[in-house]
């Protein structure tokens, strides 16, 4: 995988980080501070220039962010309802919880969708949700995009500086991201040992 992503980076330049920036939004496994980290090699050695790579990246993130929203969007707030109705228990939601989302991506959407774009694995998730609960489009792309952005300008400048040292930083990356997934997995797994659906009041009989 490493030495695919290391051949599109050198040779596809800006488009092929654009495309495996694209990619790693549709298929997280795909390591996003690799990709920018060697963007940055390639222009500290001249190939190319930066804040170009920094925008190609920032470009296939957004694209790649907006395909989940897009889904989101489709399947809309009302299919939500009826497939919590069925599925909620795996789901660990109840009708509560998405009014609780509902209103969180229509008061907190743009400090979300920032925020979450820094943290390995929810980066992706989050744009499905957003989609869902209608947050809107040119708020979504706005945001997405800072925050894509700056962990691209971060991650860029990394190995603009490191050169050929940057598998330095990957050492502590890579058990970031594991250890992001195994939380999520964790959290999961005990909201679903323990949660139980909030009942309706039924009022006065």
């Amino acid at each position: 995988m490493n030495d695919l992503i290391i051949d599109l980076v050198a040779q596809g330049g800006y488009w092929g980080v654009a495309l495996l920036m694209a990619l790693e939004n549709v298929f997280p496994p795909i390591p996003s501070e690799l990709i920018m980290g060697l963007a940055g090699i390639e222009a500290g050695k001249g190939h190319f220039n930066l804040w170009l790579m920094i925008l190609a990246g920032t470009i296939g993130s957004v694209a790649g962010n907006y395909f989940w929203y897009a889904i989101g969007r489709s399947f809309g707030p009302k299919r939500l309802e009826h497939f919590v109705a069925r599925w909620g228990r795996w789901l660990t939601l109840d009708r509560r919880e998405i009014d609780r989302f509902n209103r969180l991506f229509h008061r907190h959407g743009a400090s979300t969708i920032f925020f979450a774009r820094m943290i390995p694995t929810v980066r992706t998730l989050i744009s499905l949700p957003a989609g869902i609960f209608e947050m809107s489009r040119t708020k979504f792309l706005l945001w997405t995009f800072a925050g894509a952005g700056l962990w691209n300008i971060v991650f860029a400048g990394i190995g603009f500086q490191l050169g050929s040292r940057f598998d330095e930083i990957d050492k502590y990356t890579g058990p970031i991201s594991t250890g992001v997934i195994g939380l999520i997995i964790l959290v999961y797994l005990v909201r679903v040992t323990f949660w139980r659906p909030v009942k309706s009041d039924q009022g006065p009989t």
